[in-house]
């Protein structure tokens, strides 16, 4: 008997893909949030449109601002929502020893400077005078020293003076004649001027302080942190007192060019097919219920990845392969760089075949 009645039951039962009245009911139906909080979903657009899940960002992504030594920040002189030109400080790290560097590096130039100065002009008119006076005091008193030692010497030989003052002369007219030797050459050198292998030493000794120089300048201009871009201060991540660790994680300041967004949408491998440059676009977030923000297709990705934006929805699917697709948005002040939003991209009618 029940072998009958379920032989009859599926018999006559209805098809189980057919679409019954009680299904029909059951999806019409429309649930109110508990407590009158607001409905997050978002009405779809009338017409063709390609959507996925979308983030809004500046003109040129994110720019993530990072120094490239560690030390301890002695200033941050901007804030969020500040708007700075390129080149300007945002942050400055303490920097007493890199300026006292400097300022030795410096002085080392300048004394460089001026022996370079010295060795190619030579010696002055006065330095040469003397010079001259010199030498020819020496000679006279080489002169004297030998004729005094010539007389004693023929007096010797009348018994007039001794072995030990005739051997005293001559050593001294010796000496005297090396001192006019040397003060001879002296003067050849005050008035011949300096040597090119001097003004080539001094050359070099210019050029490696001035090389030190730019080196501690070049270590003190690292304890500031300029904007690389114009734009704006989005996040301030450091504070003053604190110590910022070169090569970490956490930037010292992120900042973006927000004079015109973009949403950087997420469309599902299924629909690329649909898309098209330049396609018209309308993004909705959750904040302006109602609201359209307005914009082209300005880049399609060439690289399918994972999903950038996932949402709090149990059914999302996330082991689908997506394509970034870029929205230019017309100018707003509503949008935040960051926030989530939902874009829909009107669909080419007649996807490429190949």
């Amino acid at each position: 008997v029940f072998l009958g009645l379920n032989i009859a039951r599926a018999v006559f039962a209805q098809s189980p893909t057919a679409v019954r009245d009680a299904d029909k009911k059951g999806a019409a139906r429309v649930l109110a949030p508990p407590g009158g909080a607001l409905d997050e979903r978002l009405a779809v657009p009338n017409g063709d449109y390609v959507g996925g899940n979308g983030i809004v960002e500046p003109s040129d992504r994110e720019t993530k601002v990072a120094a490239d030594v560690s030390g301890r920040i002695a200033e941050v002189r901007v804030k969020e929502g500040d708007r700075v030109e390129q080149g300007a400080v945002l942050v400055a790290l303490e920097s007493g020893t890199e300026t006292a560097g400097l300022a030795a590096a410096e002085a080392d130039v300048q004394a460089a400077d001026a022996d370079l100065l010295r060795t190619l002009h030579g010696n002055r008119k006065e330095d040469v005078q003397a010079a001259l006076a010199d030498a020819d005091s020496a000679t006279a008193r080489a002169n004297q020293s030998a004729g005094v030692a010539e007389r004693l010497e023929a007096a010797a030989k009348g018994g007039g003076a001794t072995p030990d003052e005739v051997d005293r002369a001559a050593k001294q007219a010796d000496i005297d004649r090396a001192n006019a030797a040397l003060s001879d050459a002296k003067r050849r050198a005050a008035v011949s001027g300096s040597r090119f292998e001097d003004v080539l030493a001094a050359r070099a000794r210019l050029a490696a302080a001035e090389a030190r120089r730019d080196q501690a300048r070049a270590a003190l201009d690292q304890r500031s942190v300029h904007a690389p871009i114009s734009g704006e201060i989005l996040q301030s991540k450091f504070r003053a007192g604190e110590f910022y660790q070169a090569g970490g994680s956490e930037p010292l300041v992120v900042m973006g060019d927000t004079r015109q967004l973009r949403a950087r949408v997420d469309v599902d491998e299924r629909d690329i097919g649909r898309l098209r440059p330049d396609a018209a676009a309308i993004v909705r977030v959750p904040a302006f219920p109602g609201e359209d923000f307005r914009g082209k297709v300005v880049e399609i990705g060439r690289h399918m990845g994972r999903k950038n934006v996932r949402t709090d929805d149990p059914v999302e699917r996330n082991d689908t392969k997506i394509l970034e697709v870029v929205v230019a948005l017309d100018p707003t002040e509503r949008l935040v760089v960051g926030q989530r939003v939902m874009g829909y991209i009107a669909a080419n009618s007649s996807p490429s075949r190949q």
